[in-house]
């Protein structure tokens, strides 16, 4: 008897995984559980069920659509008051009424942020900081991929500059914010960055300090890799600052997977192959979600930071990623950057 509601059966044909053709069987990947009893077919409601996140507020960038969308829902179910930063206002108010309807109990507001602009982030950081609300969650979720060359507002490459540089910046003007409120609650303070797995393929040097904004030799999957590579550095290197300074704020790295979201807009060879094979190969956002929640709530990872997680478990990043001084190198050029 075939179960059509395991995740290796296409619901659709009701084809099961033993007569897919071997091209196909990577989908067997999905359902492999790790150390963490979830696997890359685990949803985020599934990996954060019976955990009370009330009392808890979080900030999600990118939280209109996609990953971050439901990212900000499955936090809202389990209790978080959920901040959603986000550029469009609009399609998020109208996200954020989608929730309410689901989940009446929810809480859940939205601030206006653009991660390309510095300044936007400025004002997005002192409008909620001002504001006198804790903050025990930030999952730095928005992004773009393989856009052509372009500069953002302050002349930097844009995929730098939103996927990273802008999330850099609102670390570090939220930082002493979830310090106190680690302190003062007694409760763990998170930081998710979500990175890919491609931050595996950047360029040959990794990030090319002396050549962000030059044109010459750009790559627009290259520079994606670039800035998720700077994800992971980002997030190993806070994490060894705040165990040294010894406050209770973890700060990690994740790939949500190959997700079939509005992110591949700008490459037509993606959004083709997600046509393509998508149903085999490729989570949906309920899936893409997972990783990043259940870093962000679940118990099995408190005390954890400067790791990298894929399907909910630890993974190996690469070896780039581990480069203590090409993380603080990286560490200054930003400082520099944002200053």
């Amino acid at each position: 008897m075939v179960d059509y509601d395991h995740p290796l059966v296409n619901t659709k044909t009701k084809t099961h995984f033993n007569s897919l053709p071997k091209i196909y069987q990577k989908m067997w990947v999905l359902g492999r559980k790790g150390s963490s009893g979830f696997s890359g077919s685990s949803t985020a409601e599934q990996v954060t069920e019976g955990i009370n996140g009330d009392g808890l507020t979080a900030i999600v960038t990118g939280a209109t659509s996609g990953i971050g969308a439901e990212t900000a829902r499955v936090l809202a179910l389990r209790g978080v008051h959920v901040i959603m930063g986000v550029r469009n206002t609009t399609l998020s108010r109208d996200m954020k009424q989608t929730i309410a309807k689901d989940i009446p109990s929810a809480k859940i507001d939205v601030m206006e942020l653009d991660l390309s602009s510095m300044a936007s982030v400025r004002k997005f950081a002192l409008e909620f900081n001002s504001s006198g609300c804790p903050l025990n969650l930030l999952i730095n979720n928005a992004g773009i991929m393989a856009t052509p060359f372009m500069l953002s507002k302050d002349n930097i490459e844009l995929q730098f500059a939103t996927n990273h540089l802008g999330h850099f910046l609102l670390t570090n003007l939220l930082l002493e914010r979830m310090k106190r409120t680690a302190l003062e609650s007694k409760t763990e303070g998170r930081i998710v960055n979500v990175s890919s797995r491609r931050h595996k393929l950047s360029y040959p040097e990794g990030i090319r300090f002396a050549k962000i904004n030059d044109p010459s030799g750009y790559n627009s999957l290259s520079a994606y890799g670039q800035s998720k590579l700077a994800n992971v550095l980002h997030a190993n290197e806070l994490a060894r600052q705040l165990k040294e300074e010894g406050v209770k704020v973890t700060a990690n790295s994740v790939h949500p997977g190959v997700v079939d979201t509005d992110i591949f807009r700008h490459h037509s060879l993606f959004r083709g192959l997600v046509n393509l094979v998508g149903q085999w190969v490729v989570k949906n956002v309920q899936q893409g979600a997972a990783t990043t929640c259940y870093v962000a709530l679940h118990p099995n990872v408190r005390g954890v930071s400067g790791k990298y997680f894929a399907d909910c478990n630890i993974t190996e990043a690469s070896a780039q990623s581990n480069d203590a001084d090409l993380a603080r190198k990286l560490w200054d050029l930003s400082s520099s950057l944002v200053k």
